[in-house]
């Protein structure tokens, strides 16, 4: 088992999504061994704009984990055991609504969970109940929206965001369904990222890119990977310009933010640094 306090230490996590493989340029390769596995690639520790920042691939550099077999839990666990304690996590998304195009950047501040059977929880023993009334760090949210504005890249602050099982994508049916719910958005990956961070008591942040609309928004065609990873590919620079602008502007003490509190102090079942 990795003696964690013998690993360099982070500020700043960002979870890579589709399309956004890299981030660091010249940094350390860092294996970090988890209770729950491997994560879904070697962590990246560098420094983005004066704060050392850890950078992992949601999929693995080769894109080879699809949603429901990303280690999730092993994810979180390693980066936390760097030390982070604010997490970026950007990915893709469909709108499910004409009012959110491909390219739109969106800044989720809720989500419905409609996966099964990920493991979504480090508390497999005992009754311990984690608040997530609101699943995502609100400072996180205020400090990227003013980093996006800052590169003109205007973003859409509050929305749902609604994650599905997949690999596959909704019918027509489905993703109606969902629009009629009042929901905005719709992804893969972002349960049960964000119970965990909450649970390792992190500030979690989504940062939602539209690559298409959804299957019950535009009847004339229907979603693709090819599509999803094409939009996603064309709008990937001015994303990472505006992770450069948001890390260093994050809170230095993120100690006082409410994220910190999920479960009110109850101890991890493994201990962390």
């Amino acid at each position: 088992m990795t003696r964690y306090t013998e690993l360099p230490q982070a500020e700043v996590g960002v979870i890579g999504g589709s399309g956004l493989y890299q981030l660091v340029a010249g940094g350390t390769t860092v294996e970090v061994s988890t209770p729950y596995g491997r994560p879904s690639d070697p962590v990246t520790v560098g420094q983005v704009g004066g704060r050392t920042v850890a950078f992992l691939p949601r999929h693995g550099a080769d894109h080879r984990f699809p949603p429901h077999r990303i280690n999730y839990r092993a994810n979180l666990w390693a980066l936390r055991a760097l030390g982070v304690r604010q997490i970026l996590a950007p990915c893709a998304v469909g709108s499910l609504t004409t009012e959110l195009a491909p390219g739109a950047l969106v800044l989720p501040d809720q989500m419905v969970d409609r996966t099964n059977g990920r493991a979504c929880t480090y508390f497999d023993d005992g009754a311990v109940h984690t608040s997530f009334a609101d699943p995502y760090c609100p400072n996180g949210r205020t400090t990227v929206a003013a980093a996006a504005r800052e590169i003109g890249f205007e973003p859409v602050v509050g929305a749902t965001m609604v994650v599905v099982e997949g690999p596959r994508f909704s019918t027509r049916a489905e993703s109606q369904w969902y629009a009629h719910q009042g929901w905005q958005l719709i992804n893969m990956t972002g349960h049960p990222e964000a119970i965990l961070a909450r649970e390792l008591e992190l500030c979690y942040t989504p940062i939602a890119l539209v690559t298409d609309l959804d299957a019950g928004v535009d009847a004339a065609d229907a979603v693709s990977h090819a599509e999803v990873l094409r939009i996603f590919a064309a709008n990937v620079e001015r994303l990472r310009e505006v992770l450069y602008q948001a890390v260093p502007a994050l809170p230095s003490d993120p100690s006082t933010c409410a994220c910190g509190r999920g479960h009110e102090g109850v101890p991890l079942p493994i201990a962390l640094p």
